[in-house]
């Protein structure tokens, strides 16, 4: 009877110890697109046998920590086709995938339930993703994809009013809003008065709306976060693309540094309906331009830098009387590190500038005024088990306000120098 009660101790604290001391490794990588190298970000990388897994971050990256076993790793992505990879994880793995894109043709379909299945991985509310491929197949207007406009048509976001390319997020005003571009911030997401918007959508790649528990690597906003990213450019092959608009025409180029490390993208745009006024006998013009640029390098598996940049200007000009010029200007550089398997950092030093000028001729004076931004952040992601990821970091910002400047133009101008503080 003794040593039957011994058996029994021994299975139920000896066994579950030897089972909690089971060897554990790390399967790491980078999921992308095969034809241009692109980072995809939230793919889904699904453990068949213990049905839980992970999902890539906003740099393409995983990281999943597992016991030692034989599993089939399912890696599936909406426009892509599934990958299904055995592997053996008897040490710490580091598995890059490039996943294909997925087109077929459907028949006709017949709904014959109206029941909606969803499938929940995070308990995250008010949050909405979206590709540009998706955004390309909404409505536009005048011919053009516009990337505010689109987010309107989202659940809980409303337009600021006709004319108008801002955004109300259930209440809130323009400016509660937080607009990213590749962490930079965009003081003024419109182009000609707001009838367009600034992004491009030729060099974005995919964009976040948090419309509600807004994560605290923000800062706070009141009303929402939108966070935008741009591609960062094919780096197998060289590709040349465009359009051309009723309002505007736009053109692509992206190619490799260095084939499978390095790539550049490089996309301007602008209007141009103002050359045809002189026609009509009119001196009036309004016009804008805007140009995206991105550099990426990958110098080894622990570390990647990119390089990204946006410059953006308005002209709204009456006769030679009056003229109103305001743009954005930024600049990013990032460094992706891998610490560990678990381990992955992300440091961003951010320059944005707004600027705001007019020239009044009619009574001699000019006006200047704008806001810089000097942002230094510097993001850590820990995966410490396929269910618990912990984000912390660091993030110091600086603003340099410029109220207004007012100039003299002629020397028989009736205004002083003066500056507002």
């Amino acid at each position: 009877m003794k040593s039957k009660s011994l058996r029994v101790l021994f299975i139920c604290f000896v066994l579950p110890l030897s089972i909690f001391s089971q060897d554990k490794f790390t399967l790491r990588g980078t999921i992308s697109d095969s034809n241009t190298n692109e980072t995809l970000i939230g793919v889904t990388v699904l453990i068949s046998e213990l049905q839980t897994g992970t999902s890539t971050n906003e740099y393409g990256f995983f990281s999943i920590t597992l016991p030692e076993a034989n599993y089939t790793i399912q890696i599936s992505y909406l426009g892509y086709k599934t990958i299904n990879r055995s592997i053996n994880l008897n040490q710490n793995l580091n598995l890059n995938f490039s996943m294909e894109e997925s087109s077929e043709s459907l028949n006709e379909i017949v709904i014959t339930e109206n029941v909606e299945k969803l499938d929940l991985k995070r308990p995250q509310m008010s949050v909405n993703s979206l590709s540009i491929n998706t955004i390309k197949q909404m409505p536009v207007v005048l011919g053009e994809v516009d990337i505010i406009k689109s987010i309107t048509l989202l659940p809980g976001v409303t337009n600021a009013g006709e004319g108008s390319s801002g955004f109300n997020i259930r209440g809130g005003s323009v400016d509660q809003n937080l607009i990213l571009l590749d962490e930079a911030t965009i003081f003024n997401s419109s182009h000609l008065f707001g009838f367009f918007s600034v992004f491009n959508p030729d060099a974005i790649k995919d964009l976040k709306l948090f419309k509600g528990g807004i994560p605290a690597k923000y800062g706070g906003r009141v009303s929402s976060v939108l966070d935008i990213y741009q591609k960062e450019g094919n780096s197998n092959n060289f590709k040349l693309s465009g359009g051309i608009g009723l309002v505007s025409s736009r053109l692509m180029a992206e190619g490799p540094l260095k084939k499978n490390k390095g790539s550049f993208l490089v996309a301007g745009r602008s209007s141009y309906a103002h050359l045809f006024l002189p026609l009509f006998d009119i001196d009036n013009s309004a016009y804008f331009y805007d140009l995206n640029t991105k550099l990426s390098y990958r110098i080894n598996d622990n570390n990647s830098v990119y390089l990204s940049g946006y410059f953006g200007r308005d002209v709204f000009e009456i006769s030679d009387s009056f003229e109103n010029t305001y743009g954005n200007s930024v600049l990013n550089f990032r460094w992706n590190h891998l610490f560990t398997d678990k381990l992955f950092s992300n440091l961003s030093l951010i320059y944005s500038d707004y600027y705001y000028g007019l020239k009044l001729n009619f009574v001699e004076f000019d006006w200047n005024s704008g806001i810089q931004n000097f942002n230094l952040r510097y993001d850590l992601k820990h995966y410490l088990t396929p269910k618990l990821k912990l984000e912390y970091g660091l993030n110091s910002i600086y603003y340099s306000f410029n109220p207004g400047e007012i100039r003299p133009t002629t020397e028989t101008s009736g205004i002083n120098s003066f500056d507002l503080i």
